[in-house]
This record gives structure tokens, C-alpha cells and sequence, in this order.
């Protein structure tokens, strides 16, 4: 149906248990890597605009290689915490595997807890210009996203993996 660099769009058709046929539309782009940058009960976030929604809001730190869909996760989170907030981690931990939005999308992400810094320097793409990063207290985080100024669902959920851990 449509295709670019970033995701590809594909219309299955499709046959329910009682025969009759229907068409699943299904976005595909490549899994990203999510990045939980924690130090001294403190995290790191980036504050990020997001076109689809026309606004800004605090994320952990997130993306993808879709010039190297096949890149090592481990691989990809640490090249993606630098790009973003400079910061190179000692320590990474995989916390789990998830999907992004599975009832549209293949799309799926690896989380990552990262500790134990040395800072470098921030490394943005075009499209990140603007992008801020902060440090805030785990307390801080939890009433952020409460009061909703944290929106992104990958992030609430990558923080339920590393509570549950």
C-alpha cells in the first residue's frame, strides 16, 4: 500500500473462523531500542516534539536503525543514549521485550536499564533539533506521569518492566 525509509504499510486480507473475509491493515517498521538512563534514584529524560500529536513531552530515551534494521539491540540502545542525551553507560541491563501498538503494528521495542555514566556529547539527527534532556528524581518521574506530562506509552510501560524486576 505505501513504503518509505522509516515503515511500510500492508493490506492483508484475511478470513475469520466463521468464513467471511475481511482486509487488516498492518504498519511494519523495524524495532527500536528504549533506553532507561538511571543514576542515584534519578532519571534521565528528553523532552521531545512529536509530529503525529503536535507536541512536545518527557520520554526516556528511544529510536531505531533503519538503515540496520538487523543491528544488535544492545548495539543499537547504546548508540541511541548517546545520540540523544550524551550520556555512555558502563551498565546495560535487558529488561524485556515489548510491542509498541500491536492491534496496528509489528512494531515491537527492546528496553534497556543503563547505569553507571561517563558524559559525552550529545550527537542529534535533523529531526531532533530542540530536543532537551533532564534529570529528574524517580518520585518526580511518577507524579509526571500521573499529571500526564509523560504520555508516551513505551516509556509507562518500560518503567512497569523495571518496577516489576
Amino acid at each position: 500500500m505505501y513504503e518509505n525509509k522509516w515503515m511500510k504499510v500492508r493490506e492483508d486480507t484475511t478470513e475469520l473462523a466463521d468464513g467471511s473475509r475481511g482486509i487488516y491493515s498492518v504498519v511494519q517498521k523495524p524495532d527500536f531500542a528504549l533506553i532507561i538512563p538511571r543514576a542515584d534514584n534519578h532519571f534521565f529524560l528528553v523532552h521531545q516534539y512529536r509530529y503525529p500529536v503536535q507536541d512536545s513531552f518527557w520520554e526516556f530515551p528511544q529510536g531505531a536503525y533503519e538503515e540496520n534494521p538487523e543491528i544488535e539491540p544492545v548495539e543499537l540502545a547504546l548508540q541511541e543514549l548517546q545520540e540523544e542525551t550524551g550520556l555512555i553507560a558502563r551498565k546495560m541491563t535487558h529488561l524485556g521485550y515489548l510491542y509498541e501498538a500491536y492491534g496496528f503494528s509489528s512494531q515491537g521495542f527492546h528496553v534497556f536499564l543503563a547505569e553507571d555514566f561517563t558524559q559525552g556529547k550529545q550527537q542529534l539527527e535533523k529531526g531532533e533539533q530542540g530536543l532537551q534532556v533532564q534529570k529528574f528524581s524517580v518520585k518526580d518521574f511518577e507524579k509526571m506521569i500521573q499529571n500526564g506530562e509523560i504520555k508516551d506509552a513505551p516509556t509507562v510501560s518500560a518503567y512497569a518492566l523495571l518496577k516489576l524486576g
